[in-house]
């Protein structure tokens, strides 16, 4: 039943899945939804890309703003309607808000980092990673029916990135 459920993307089921998020750059509202089509990129087969409607497959992602930090980066909170490889990291790029230390979709914002005071420089760095944590998992049993619901705090690393941006 769980494979089931998760081989679905939650389209049918009970699948709750919620992502943390710290981007670049101010969004243009509070909360908003992307939804774009997704596919193979055209030329580097590794990456995703948006692609015409039709061309790829469907993909939703529903975002609200935790918090700006003066312009320079975001958190977010990504609530995905679907599940395709690298949605967030793609639909967020789409939108000119690319991942604090997405090696693939934020390459063009890696002379932000050089801008930041040195603490903020440092934690961006030292993350070697993207910032995204799948902070919430919930569904519904399989068997029994009954919720269940999983919660995982923002790991250091992005703790550290987060209260660096915020002391902007």
């Amino acid at each position: 039943g769980l494979a089931a459920l998760f081989a679905d993307h939650g389209r049918s089921g009970s699948l709750r899945r919620v992502y943390t998020a710290l981007v670049w750059g101010s969004l243009p509202a509070r909360s908003g939804t992307v939804d774009l089509s997704l596919g193979r990129h055209a030329h580097h087969r590794e990456r995703m890309a948006v692609v015409p409607t039709g061309k790829g497959r469907t993909a939703v992602t529903h975002w609200d703003l935790r918090a700006d930090f003066g312009g320079v980066a975001s958190a977010v909170t990504c609530r995905l309607e679907t599940g395709r490889t690298h949605q967030i990291r793609v639909h967020l790029m789409e939108i000119g808000h690319p991942l604090i230390g997405d090696p693939v979709y934020g390459t063009g914002f890696r002379t932000k980092v050089a801008r930041l005071p040195d603490e903020g420089r440092a934690a961006v760095e030292s993350l070697g990673r993207q910032a995204l944590h799948a902070s919430v998992l919930g569904f519904d049993h399989p068997v029994t029916g009954r919720p269940l619901l999983f919660e995982s705090v923002l790991p250091a690393d992005m703790q550290r990135v987060e209260a660096a941006l915020a002391a902007l």
